[in-house]
């Protein structure tokens, strides 16, 4: 089988980022994006999802995070996307909920070419012991990997009170549910849609 991977640069005058990314890795990772919560999100993203990943980002955080945030989510959903090539055979829906201490996340995706990012937040959820990366710096990251990865995916937040928690079960949901989505299926011939192709 060809080695799902992918190498990535981008730079613009806010941000340089480089990514690389193997989908059939083994959890392994280098994460450096000098904002340290994000750090530990790509870390258990690679780990929970068996990536092998190295990044590397430099920006202008002097201003705040938001564009080397956003960047990372376009650059590693540009990596997915060239890392599954056709996507020829992969399972394409994924489904998993994380249990995080008192937070329970629920991400469900399609990798169907058609991008897009919905959240449920269940009433009673709360955000408590802020992090310096917020609830909604993690929704940032994520609409922009979605939108470049071409996955539409459902997030549930259906319980939870400290922001960590529930941000953490976030990428662990993720990359749970990619791994499932990504995963080789023997018995799909081709791309796994009625019209012959993902978009």
């Amino acid at each position: 089988m060809k080695k799902r991977a992918a190498s990535l640069k981008r730079k613009t005058s806010e941000t340089a980022i480089q990514i690389k990314l193997t989908v059939d890795g083994a959890g392994r990772s280098d994460i450096d994006t000098m904002i340290p919560f994000l750090d530990h999100m790509l870390t258990l993203l690679a780990k929970h999802g068996l990536w092998d990943l190295e990044v590397k980002a430099r920006g202008d955080l002097q201003v705040d995070i938001h564009h080397t945030n956003e960047d990372l989510g376009i650059t590693l959903g540009q990596a997915l996307t060239k890392a599954l090539g056709d996507k020829k055979g992969i399972r394409r829906y994924g489904s998993f909920a994380v249990p995080m201490d008192e937070a329970l996340i629920r991400v469900t995706l399609d990798i169907s070419g058609r991008p897009s990012l919905h959240v449920i937040k269940e009433k009673g959820v709360r955000f408590s012991r802020q992090p310096k990366y917020t609830f909604d710096d993690a929704l940032d990251f994520l609409r922009a990997f979605c939108q470049h990865a071409g996955i539409n995916m459902h997030l549930g937040v259906l319980a939870g009170e400290d922001t960590h928690h529930i941000i953490e079960g976030m990428f662990k949901g993720l990359a749970k549910a990619l791994d499932m989505a990504t995963s080789l299926d023997p018995r799909v011939r081709g791309v796994p849609s009625t019209k012959g192709r993902l978009s």
